[in-house]
């Protein structure tokens, strides 16, 4: 007896949502920061995202190739920055809080040292907040203004966030360019300029 059983290529990640039960924090979100924080703390084996919604997002383990290339791209980006000194690097388990709310774990990440080095130490600690793209905007005009500088975006913060009125009012006015990726497909969707 040959038995063929499907095979799941997709990794989806498990959306918890919790509101309206949970809004008795008077908060944005069913958790403040510190809350969610604690939370992740006794949950140490799951990966726990938060987007903007205030949505908890748990995400499964990358399948073996993925993982294999996230490695290759930590190795190449910490080789860089123990060369380049001015930054530092993360890897993927580290927690960031955007600017919308949203708390992500990108695959690896830099930070300019003098932007890491001001944000308070006890912040650092927990889901450091980052994605300060104007000022880094207004500096490169400053010192490179032949380099165009594009923010890049998930596809679900795009859809979930840069759809809403005020940031399309912003995005306007400040002349933001975008780079909208699928972080599943590994590709970009749509450049915004």
């Amino acid at each position: 007896m040959n038995t063929n059983l499907p095979v799941a290529t997709e990794i989806i990640p498990m959306v918890l949502q919790l509101q309206p039960a949970m809004s008795t924090t008077g908060y944005a979100y069913a958790l403040t920061d510190d809350q969610f924080y604690e939370f992740c703390q006794l949950n140490r084996d799951f990966r726990i995202e938060r987007n903007a919604a205030g949505e908890l997002v748990i995400m499964p383990p990358t399948g073996s190739e993925s993982d294999q290339h996230n490695f290759d791209v930590i190795v190449q980006l910490g080789i860089w920055v123990k060369q380049d000194g001015t930054g530092v690097g993360f890897g993927s388990s580290g927690g960031f809080t955007l600017p919308n709310g949203a708390v992500r774990s990108p695959d690896a990440a830099w930070i300019k040292r003098d932007r890491w080095e001001a944000i308070p130490p006890e912040r650092r600690k927990k889901f450091a907040p980052i994605g300060q793209y104007l000022k880094y905007q207004l500096a490169l005009e400053e010192e490179q203004p032949e380099r165009l500088l594009y923010l890049a975006v998930p596809l679900d913060t795009y859809r979930s966030f840069f759809t809403l009125e005020l940031p399309r009012l912003l995005i306007q006015r400040y002349q933001v360019r975008l780079i909208v990726f699928d972080p599943e497909e590994e590709a970009i969707v749509k450049w915004q300029k």
